[in-house]
């Protein structure tokens, strides 16, 4: 009688699962997906943006950008939100190179602590100091040294124009050591030249107390659309009626640096550095 041949279990054989790109490196992510923050990410106050943002806000050690077709589209406005936060948390708020003169009333209405704030004004020591320290990468370097210390919360700082790729990225370097959120305001032009900023967002007004905001650039796929954020209002009952009306004639509303109160930051600590 012929042996019978030893039975055979059948094996099913399933594909392995790769891994998601974040198990391997966290700076990894697919292309139709947001990136996961390495850092928590500082909430920006307004949930339809913080959805659009990788890590759900503001990130920290990295720089943010934000072009402008001018100064007082809403910057301050926007960031309101973060850079108060970053004070109840008892860390410092650094004003880098201000165009204008600013409200502390406008900004006293946004909740900050004016008195806690550092205001550092370059081009004032270069105007006492002609010929010294007056080219943009000498003025940086004190930017540069803030974000390298670890001991400033959150950083808006107002930058020249034009200004060359490499010292942006040392700046994108420094802010590597930086533990909160680095903003960058540059000239609306900036957006067809590269950068090592990991976020891009375009800012323009949308009206009175509205802010249209484009995503740029982020770690995740492109946004079409653009958000239009209803901003905290700072103007007066008189001044916002003028400015409804402004908007009804096709002239879009802003609200300059100045505005309304022209005094200035008299409880600011003002620092110049060279």
């Amino acid at each position: 009688m012929d042996a019978v041949p030893p039975a055979h279990t059948a094996t099913a054989h399933f594909p392995q699962r790769r891994p998601a790109p974040e198990t391997l490196h966290p700076s990894l992510w697919l292309g139709h997906q947001l990136a996961r923050a390495n850092e928590l990410a500082v909430p920006s106050g307004f949930a339809s943006l913080d959805a659009q943002l990788p890590g759900g806000g503001w990130p920290r050690r990295a720089l943010t950008e934000l072009l402008l077709p001018h100064p007082g589209v809403g910057e301050v406005r926007l960031l309101a939100a973060s850079l108060v936060a970053t004070q109840r948390a008892s860390r410092l708020v650094m004003l880098f190179d201000p165009p204008a003169t600013l409200s502390a009333w406008s900004l006293q209405r946004l909740g900050l602590d004016v008195g806690q704030l550092l205001v550092v004004d370059t081009r004032a020591a270069v105007a006492d100091n002609p010929g010294h320290a007056g080219s943009p990468g000498n003025r940086l370097w004190a930017l540069e040294q803030a974000l390298k210390s670890g001991h400033v919360g959150a950083v808006l700082a107002w930058l020249p124009p034009r200004l060359p790729a490499d010292r942006l990225r040392r700046l994108q370097l420094a802010a590597q050591a930086h533990d909160g959120p680095a903003f960058m305001l540059r000239e609306v032009a900036a957006a067809q030249r590269p950068s090592a900023a990991p976020l891009r967002l375009v800012l323009r007004p949308g009206g009175a107390d509205v802010l249209a905001l484009r995503v740029l650039k982020r770690r995740g796929p492109p946004l079409e659309h653009t958000l239009a954020l209803g901003l905290p209002p700072v103007l007066s009952a008189t001044a916002l009626q003028r400015s409804r009306a402004g908007v009804q004639r096709g002239t879009p509303a802003t609200v300059p640096a100045t505005a309304p109160a022209a005094q200035g930051l008299r409880a600011a600590s003002f620092v110049n550095l060279a």
